[in-house]
């Protein structure tokens, strides 16, 4: 028999070599390409597995650029192939996305997946690998308990990122065992990735429903439950959106300098646990509202969600649509707030934050189109902005911005402004303060020294943080003095 150091190395797929499962990936290419297929999912359930993967990929195939290695993995492959191992590539998943993951990482001589015909999963994995290369002729490298039979049957079995039980079972299946980078078993460990992929550092844009509340100087009790109510159904719908969003960005954001780092993309969260935690926040969140607030609100929230998903689905790709949409989005929020405490909505209120949020969602495409020149594309990855239409985009913002003042300017001289505040003219001191934001936003942005989210931006921006404790100064004199 031959040593140890030149028996082939077989290497499992999802999550052993990829930080990702590749058949949930096949599923969004699927949903992504052709929605109306999600329709016949139910019956390709009730076949066979390799009947529905085959099926799921004869829809569309997912994009194999930029998937997440497993480094533990590549550096076994590495140290074999050094050794003079052959490496090969087996999955359950079907041979032309096993075919062409070999191919775009260059790591294997061989590479076998499932058709129509072979279910490559579990104990046919295991018969096949002794048929191909005999009881005992190979080393066996996998993630989890469908790999049992497989290592049973290795001479050397390999676990990787495996949990204690995992590892004691594998151990009985096999005692030539080797554990590589196991899995630790704290809550920790399987909480913080799904707590970053919440981005609840994004949740500060929810403040925006307690607008109308203060906008309107309604401080009872009452309505400030409603709306604490409200701001925890926008940031649980909001994290679902943002989940829904990933899930279906994993190819763009892969090939993101910054945002190949989020969990899904970087495979820090599974698939399958970011699917189910989008749905069951979302779940939670309805469930909160139907119960607590007015229907009207979550008719809102609905509409939210809606437009949410369409937007990550669709419309972030058209022109100036994308823009006014994000806009959009800011100014449910406010009118969810006020309908979250049963008042109407104030459309000075409403016109100040129509161009004030255009001109923050023009930050935004601002500074991904300069993201576009820095890297040396002629287009925006999956936009149609072109760099040609910076100055227009800059312009755009600006006069949005700039619309906005006008508003709050003319607000100030309202019979509204003069029935809420003692003096009222202190109100002009904002005037000033939001023109030098929005301009330094807007330099900050062509420059390319604004995070991809203006928000994002303004909670760690110092200067932000003083013009806005201004702002409430000037707030404060204007209903005291």
């Amino acid at each position: 028999m031959e040593s140890t150091a030149v028996l082939p190395l077989i290497v499992d797929m999802d999550g052993t070599l990829l930080r990702s499962d590749m058949s949930y990936a096949n599923l969004l290419a699927m949903a992504a390409h052709s929605p109306e297929v999600l329709l016949k999912l139910p019956g390709w359930l009730l076949q066979p597995r390799n009947i529905c993967r085959a099926n799921m990929a004869d829809v569309a195939l997912p994009d194999t650029h930029n998937l997440p290695l497993n480094p533990d993995c590549v550096g076994l492959i590495v140290e074999r192939r050094a050794a003079g191992a052959r490496i090969v590539l087996i999955a359950a998943a079907d041979s032309r996305i096993v075919a062409a993951v070999a191919q775009q990482t260059g790591l294997f001589d061989e590479w076998h997946g499932s058709n129509r015909d072979t279910d490559l999963s579990g104990a046919n994995k295991a018969r096949f690998l002794v048929d191909l290369f005999g009881e005992r002729g190979f080393d066996y490298i996998g993630d989890s308990q469908t790999d049992l039979p497989a290592w049973q049957t290795a001479r050397r079995a390999y676990t990787l990122g495996s949990s204690p039980r995992l590892q004691q079972n594998a151990a009985s299946a096999n005692s030539d065992i080797v554990h590589l980078a196991p899995t630790p078993a704290s809550i920790a460990a399987w909480f913080l990735p799904l707590w970053r992929a919440l981005r609840p550092h994004q949740w500060v844009k929810n403040v925006l429903v307690f607008a109308p509340l203060l906008a309107g100087h309604s401080f009872d009790l009452g309505h400030g439950v409603a709306a604490l109510i409200a701001f925890v159904a926008f940031s649980l719908t909001a994290s679902s959106a943002y989940l829904v969003n990933d899930l279906f960005d994993l190819d763009a954001d892969r090939a993101h300098p910054r945002k190949r780092h989020r969990p899904l993309a970087a495979g820090d969260l599974s698939l399958r646990r970011g699917g189910f935690a989008a749905f069951a926040l979302a779940a939670i969140a309805g469930v909160v509202a139907l119960l607590t607030l007015p229907l009207a609100f979550d008719a809102v929230l609905t509409l939210y969600f809606v437009t949410t998903l369409s937007y990550s689905l669709w419309l972030k790709r058209k022109v100036f649509l994308d823009i006014f949409v994000l806009a959009g989005l800011y100014t449910i929020r406010i009118i969810a707030g006020a309908v979250a405490i049963g008042i109407s909505v104030s459309p000075w209120l409403l016109a100040f934050s129509m161009f004030f949020f255009l001109a923050l969602a023009v930050v935004k495409r601002l500074v991904e189109l300069q993201t576009v020149i820095r890297t040396n594309h002629t287009r925006g990855h999956k936009r149609d902005y072109w760099v040609e239409d910076l100055s227009m985009i800059q312009a755009l913002g600006a006069a949005s911005g700039y619309l906005s003042v006008l508003v709050l300017a003319l607000y100030f001289n309202s019979p509204e402004a003069l029935s809420l505040y003692r003096s009222p003219q202190l109100l002009w001191g904002i005037c000033p303060l939001l023109l030098f934001w929005i301009s330094r936003m807007l330099i900050l942005a062509n420059r390319g020294k604004v995070h991809d989210d203006p928000i994002v931006h303004t909670a760690r921006d110092r200067v932000s943080y003083l013009v806005g404790a201004a702002i409430i100064a000037v707030i404060a004199a204007s209903v005291l003095l």
